[in-house]
């Protein structure tokens, strides 16, 4: 967007009044003037707002996964993406598809359409205990972020209790609740919501674009918020962090 700043001393109408031109033609070449220049300065003031935006730095870390699922079983993760932000920017990104164990790994034609994933594409893949150390060790001790987040947490709470595996304890922040506290949209579905903080053109539904859109939304509602931190978000804008893993299970 081109920028516009600054803008006359004396408008056009006072000086026409002046060099002798009726009041009524001074009047209409203001009108005529501000039909014109009133949007080009709001443009100004927007596109110095998402200059300022852009360039602000927030000390924000945290990892946003997203799956997708190969049925309506919690436990049939077939995709994950995953994207580690340090100091609200991203550092690297990592995907891979997952093979859902026996039992819940039937490829419905629904979640398909949806993704794209068959059962072929998942025949080589690793199944959720071969692959989960290598997503614990991507995530490290970050909280999560997703969008929907109850989904994506139950996908590991879904998936570990399903291959024996103790549900590892991680913070999360849902990026929906925090859009819905943030923009005023027609829908706060994933597309919508980050094209409101300047994420678009993404292929939806793919795990890793899903995951870099949910970042996205995050950090730009930290900084609308002059948030330092997902917990000072959280209580900012305000919705509740969740937990899960073997403490909040307990509680």
């Amino acid at each position: 967007m081109r920028c516009f700043q600054g803008a006359p001393s004396i408008l056009p109408g006072a000086t026409d009044i002046r060099h002798g031109m009726g009041t009524e033609a001074a009047v209409s070449r203001y009108i005529a003037f501000a039909a014109c220049a009133i949007p080009r300065l709001a443009a100004a003031a927007a596109c110095e707002d998402e200059r300022r935006c852009e360039h602000d730095i927030v000390p924000l870390d945290f990892t946003a996964i997203d799956f997708e699922t190969a049925n309506s079983s919690s436990a049939s993760a077939c995709s994950v993406g995953l994207v580690k932000v340090r100091d609200g920017r991203v550092v690297d990104t990592a995907s891979w598809l997952i093979k859902p164990p026996p039992g819940h790994d039937e490829f419905v034609e629904w979640n398909t359409r949806i993704h794209g994933i068959r059962s072929h594409d998942v025949r080589h893949a690793r199944g959720w205990a071969d692959q989960f150390g290598d997503l614990v060790a991507f995530a490290g001790t970050d909280a999560f972020v997703a969008h929907n987040a109850g989904f994506d947490m139950g996908v590991i709470r879904g998936a570990c209790a399903a291959t024996g595996i103790q549900c590892p304890q991680y913070d999360y922040l849902c990026s929906l609740q925090v859009a819905r506290k943030t923009y005023t949209l027609d829908s706060y579905r994933l597309p919508v919501a980050a094209m409101a903080a300047g994420f678009e053109d993404f292929e939806h539904h793919q795990a890793l674009a899903d995951a870099e859109a949910c970042a996205a939304i995050i950090v730009h509602a930290a900084k609308r918020h002059g948030a330092a931190d997902l917990a000072e978000l959280a209580a900012t804008v305000p919705v509740r962090m969740g937990r899960i893993g073997a403490v909040a299970a307990a509680a």
